[in-house]
């Protein structure tokens, strides 16, 4: 038996809780070699196997319900947050959202094993409104599916996790530093790919003052709002002039946006990152005057600026508006 292994039978149920927990608070120590550990220690019987799905259940429950109400409380500041903490770019707010207007719900299951998006989603349920009870409900069947799949491999699996402990153990604390290295290059790569993307996206944006101004005085702009489906169901107000499109829709429907005015577009999401792929998207299809909305939705909000309520989604045929009021427009 390795160290690791007469580790585990001793302090077998606290290091499963700690590792399932830490993993699905956000941080990136993934918890699956540990679920693996313990189903193969069952089939040997030196681990208890219910016992191994009800920590895991648990760990994955507390951790989530603590996000759901942070969500319901907090909303846009704990997702940008969670994107932060989980050193992925903030599209993943996005991918989250998109997963959850196909699946609704039952997208809180999908979601357990996808990383990334293990974490988004019980606070974006918590921003949906979703009753706590139901959730709660969703999430213990997704923690049990969760938990009963990884421990169950590593139970039917013992003969292959044993020799591959057997290895690393053979080859001593080289394999320890080795394993570092790999979560190193792992975390500086995540680091690296996100600066390399908001460098990419930096570029002049224009206040929700400059906005503002810029419709007082009677200005002709195109305003486009690239909130994801869900986020727009959630929150169908709309800045004044504004008209919803979807990020999907920028590329194709481009052409019907007039060179000869100014194009503003915004989002909710961290850095504005939609916001900025939109605008870096539609300079390089030739419409330079365009500009990202600092703050997005939430500073034009701030500001206690007008707003619209839903409009009609635009038909394919339809062209994008242009905002020009000059008239009650008020401060």
């Amino acid at each position: 038996m390795t160290e690791t292994s007469q580790f585990l039978v001793k302090h077998g149920a606290p290091v499963l809780l700690a590792a399932v927990f830490v993993e699905q608070m956000g941080l990136p120590l993934p918890s699956l070699p540990w679920m693996l550990a313990a189903g193969a220690l069952a089939a040997t019987g030196q681990f208890n196997l219910p016992l191994g799905i009800l920590i895991v259940v648990c760990a994955c429950l507390v951790a989530d319900i603590f996000w759901f109400y942070l969500g319901r409380y907090r909303g846009r500041q704990v997702m940008g947050l969670l994107c932060r903490i989980t050193i992925e770019p903030d599209s993943c707010v996005r991918r989250t959202e998109n997963m959850f207007t196909r699946y609704g719900l039952w997208g809180v299951l999908v979601a357990k094993f996808v990383p990334g998006l293990n974490t988004m989603a019980p606070p974006l349920a918590g921003m949906s409104g979703v009753n706590a009870g139901r959730f709660a409900a969703t999430d213990s069947i997704g923690a049990l599916l969760y938990g009963t799949c990884f421990i169950g491999l590593g139970f039917l699996f013992k003969n292959e996790i044993e020799k591959i402990a057997a290895a690393v153990a053979s080859i001593g604390g080289s394999a320890l530093m080795l394993l570092v290295g790999l979560v190193a290059l792992y975390l500086g790569y995540k680091y690296l790919r996100r600066r390399l993307v908001l460098r990419e996206l930096r570029m002049a944006r224009i206040t929700a003052a400059e906005l503002r101004e810029k419709q007082a005085a009677g200005e002709n702009l195109v305003i486009l709002d690239l909130r994801s489906s869900a986020e727009y169901a959630r929150d169908p107000d709309l800045i004044l002039g504004a008209r919803h499109l979807g990020m999907g829709d920028v590329e194709k429907r481009y052409q019907e946006i007039p060179r000869d005015c100014e194009v503003i577009v915004y989002c909710s999401c961290p850095n504005e990152v939609t916001a900025a792929r939109a605008a870096l998207l539609l300079r390089r299809k030739g419409i330079t005057r365009v500009r990202p909305l600092l703050g997005g939705l939430d500073a034009w909000r701030e500001s206690d600026f007008p707003l619209q309520q839903r409009s009609p989604a635009p038909k394919a045929q339809d062209a994008l508006p242009v905002s020009s009021q000059t008239t009650n427009l008020g401060s």
